[in-house]
């Protein structure tokens, strides 16, 4: 028998009001910034999220409602104006979906050269539903994984859900795929994104697997799935109606030799306190798969070493595997969830002191910048300077991995493309042969 939460309701922004909750605790201002940087940035949500892991008595420090519903300061003064005016003035949805895509694209929808530099080809044909950006690893965005059972406020794929078509990746054909899978060994790893993987059919998404499956493609070991819906919507594998039928299409990808891992999205431990949560966690390890763990950390949701600790403890203890804290990507709402390196190592380091060796399988803050994933190793003093020691983790050419880099020390600096080369020197080392890769 199902309870209420089992039945999956979801609100957005032509709905929100309806959620009893908010005509509760959020008064006219609160609706009216919802509504004003709804219609800029996607907002979605169920009733799972708004009834299980949202405290509606002290949300001003409630992380869950800040990692969903939209908050002032999530878009600058300047666009936030402009939107607000365009409703007052009442005119036409498709003006003001005009409006909202103008101010999309000073966004930086898509930050580290994705659309750009990331898109392989086949037979001469552009995969505009894959990313090949590091040798090893392929992303995948399946056709039906363009939604997510939530949406989060700091998301950088928020350009795949506001209805640009020519910022979507996407792609159905799975035959060329495989082909490109078969034509470059190299690629040991493909990640299945979106959106979110999750939100598709047992029968839609073995539409998908079953052809890698069933194909030969010896350099293959690893099949990922990266999901939020293990804190967004448990229920995917506790009591939807193909809830076996998917936890059977993961023992089949097992059995078949591959290594299957669901890349996990949790922000904070709240989302793991469920019994929901904890259940669907079991079902999951249960297949042979393994979770792996991995977050940004944001300011005003995660931004203290105690909730990164705390957090890592509760997933090792369900069985979980601390993957990544990254640095938020310079896209979206950046501004209102950005912490600088500085803060973000300290943030880091703390919490990594606060946990067993078992849990330090996590590696952080990382950023994943143009020319790759730039590991902050921390701020330290060399010859009377004092600098941010960095290294690649993934590069766009593998060469660059584990090479040790450093940068002058900025106290504000937030991203890759603040910092400035120490000692003296004019570029990093990497900057010329990425420049070549540009061009």
């Amino acid at each position: 028998m199902l309870i209420e939460t089992d039945i999956h309701k979801v609100f957005t922004l032509h709905n929100f009001f309806k959620i009893p909750q908010v005509q509760t605790y959020l008064d006219a201002e609160e609706q009216h910034t919802i509504e004003v940087i709804g219609n800029v940035l996607p907002f979605k949500v169920n009733n799972y999220v708004v009834d299980e892991l949202i405290d509606w008595e002290n949300l001003e420090n409630d992380p869950i409602y800040k990692l969903t519903f939209p908050q002032k300061g999530m878009l600058s003064e300047k666009h936030f104006s402009v939107m607000e005016d365009a409703l007052k003035k009442n005119i036409s949805k498709e003006d003001i979906k005009l409006i909202a895509n103008s101010i999309r694209l000073e966004l930086n929808p898509h930050p580290s050269g994705q659309m750009e530099y990331n898109i392989p080809k086949v037979n001469g044909i552009s995969l505009t539903g894959l990313q090949h950006k590091y040798e090893q690893t392929v992303l995948f965005f399946p056709k039906h994984s363009q939604t997510c059972h939530s949406y989060c406020t700091f998301c950088f794929r928020w350009p795949q859900f506001v209805g640009i078509n020519e910022l979507k990746f996407e792609m159905y054909e799975t035959e060329l795929l495989v082909n490109y899978l078969q034509q470059n060994p190299q690629v040991t790893d493909i990640l299945f994104t979106g959106g979110d993987p999750m939100v598709m059919s047992a029968k839609r998404l073995q539409n998908y697997i079953n052809p890698i499956i069933d194909n030969d493609i010896p350099n293959l070991q690893t099949i990922r799935i990266g999901t939020k819906s293990l804190t967004y919507w448990p229920y995917r594998y506790l009591t939807d109606k193909d809830s076996d039928e998917i936890l059977r299409l993961f023992e089949k990808i097992v059995k078949s030799g591959f290594h299957l891992a669901i890349m996990a999205h949790i922000n904070h431990h709240n989302e793991i306190r469920t019994p929901a949560a904890e259940n669907a966690i079991k079902r999951i390890l249960n297949t042979g798969a393994v979770i792996r763990t991995q977050a940004p950390i944001l300011n005003h949701i995660n931004n203290s070493p105690d909730i990164w600790s705390n957090m890592w403890r509760n997933q090792v203890k369900l069985g979980c595997v601390p993957y990544y804290m990254f640095i938020p990507r310079d896209t979206g709402s950046h501004d209102y969830f950005s912490i600088s390196l500085e803060n973000s190592w300290k943030i880091f380091r703390e919490a990594y002191k606060q946990v067993s060796g078992i849990a330090r399988t996590v590696r952080g803050p990382i950023m994943s910048a143009h020319p790759g994933k730039v590991h902050i190793l921390g701020v330290t003093e060399i010859k009377g300077e004092k600098v941010f020691a960095l290294r690649f983790i993934q590069g766009r050419n593998s060469d660059w991995v584990g090479k040790p880099f450093f940068a002058k020390y900025d106290s504000k600096v937030d991203w890759l493309d603040g910092l400035i080369p120490a000692f003296g020197e004019d570029k990093f080392f990497f900057e010329d042969e990425l420049r070549r890769m540009n061009y």
